[in-house]
């Protein structure tokens, strides 16, 4: 009796043991919400690798760097994806479920062109696309005409070029998109959600038309 009384309670400590080990490391946030030790200095406390150290780290979310989960990526198909596009962090992310499984960084609408935030689904994918509300105009010459961006300011004789937005994503049929671009960190398109060469054609095998994306 007595040793059946020895090992539960040997059992009883270890499991206490166990549980206490298993808790997550107590974590102290400065003013701007990230990591700082106890003298208030930053520090990242998460293994790194994992989505929660690249959260953590400084440079977040204005970093231009882009997260992945190799192991959920591989699982991630376009019947079980959808986007979210965060025009607050200027990032996006491809999920599965509730995991994210990619974070990218995007550059939404700008001043006077913002980005309308709603839910959307992807209506159309086109990997050579060329816009045609923007791009270049040339005069009579063949020479650019500076300034000016629009096919109805194409001088006599002159010409349109549309702005390249290659692996394009439609989610508006007033021309939003998401597709490859300059991605400056800030709002800097006319509507589009661009997002880095690097990235995108994952995201845009890993979706189809008719895939959720939300756009807060």
């Amino acid at each position: 009796m007595k040793k059946l009384w020895i090992k539960a309670l040997s059992l009883a400590f270890l499991s206490l043991l166990v549980a206490n080990c298993a808790k997550e490391p107590e974590v102290k946030l400065g003013a701007d919400g990230k990591p700082v030790n106890d003298k208030g200095e930053p520090v990242n406390p998460y293994e790194p690798g994992t989505y929660e150290h690249f959260k953590a780290e400084r440079s977040y979310p204005k970093t231009s760097k882009v997260w992945k989960n190799e192991a959920l990526l591989s699982l991630t198909t376009p019947e079980n994806s959808h986007l979210i596009i965060s025009r607050k962090l200027q990032r996006a992310f491809l999920m599965k479920g509730d995991e994210v499984v990619v974070d990218y960084p995007v550059s939404t609408g700008k001043s006077g062109y913002a980005t309308p935030a709603g839910d959307y689904t992807i209506l159309e994918k086109t990997i050579d696309k060329k816009s045609n509300s923007y791009g270049s105009v040339y005069d009579e010459n063949g020479d650019r005409v500076s300034g000016v961006e629009k096919p109805s300011q194409v001088p006599e004789g002159g010409r349109f070029s549309g702005a390249p937005m290659p692996y394009w994503m439609r989610l508006s049929n007033d021309g939003v998109g998401h597709h490859i671009g300059n991605v400056p960190r800030y709002p800097a398109s006319h509507g589009c959600i661009r997002g880095p060469r690097a990235i995108m054609p994952t995201i845009y095998r890993k979706v189809k038309i008719g895939t959720p994306v939300t756009v807060e």
